[in-house]
């Protein structure tokens, strides 16, 4: 799951939320030219950057990710007669 969230979507979630702009800025920065490497059994591949997701074994995802869907939850909210 965490790793199809678009990043634009995570800074919007934030911000509907109203997290504080120093906040958001600091966790968006640490996403900014995010790497991965994949291990085989015959060793690892080159790293390659990743642009979409959240970290994977991050303890903040988990938080991320649910900030994103109560952002979702209250535009349905909203959004419902």
């Amino acid at each position: 799951m965490f790793d199809r969230v678009p990043r634009e979507v995570i800074s919007w979630a934030m911000r509907k939320l109203g997290v504080k702009e120093w906040l958001e800025s600091a966790v968006m920065s640490m996403y900014i030219g995010a790497k991965t490497v994949v291990r085989t059994a015959c060793g690892n591949i080159k790293g390659f950057e990743v642009k979409v997701g959240m970290h994977q074994g991050s303890g903040l995802s988990p938080s991320l990710f649910v900030i994103v869907m109560e952002a979702i939850s209250r535009e349905f909210r909203v959004a419902l007669p």
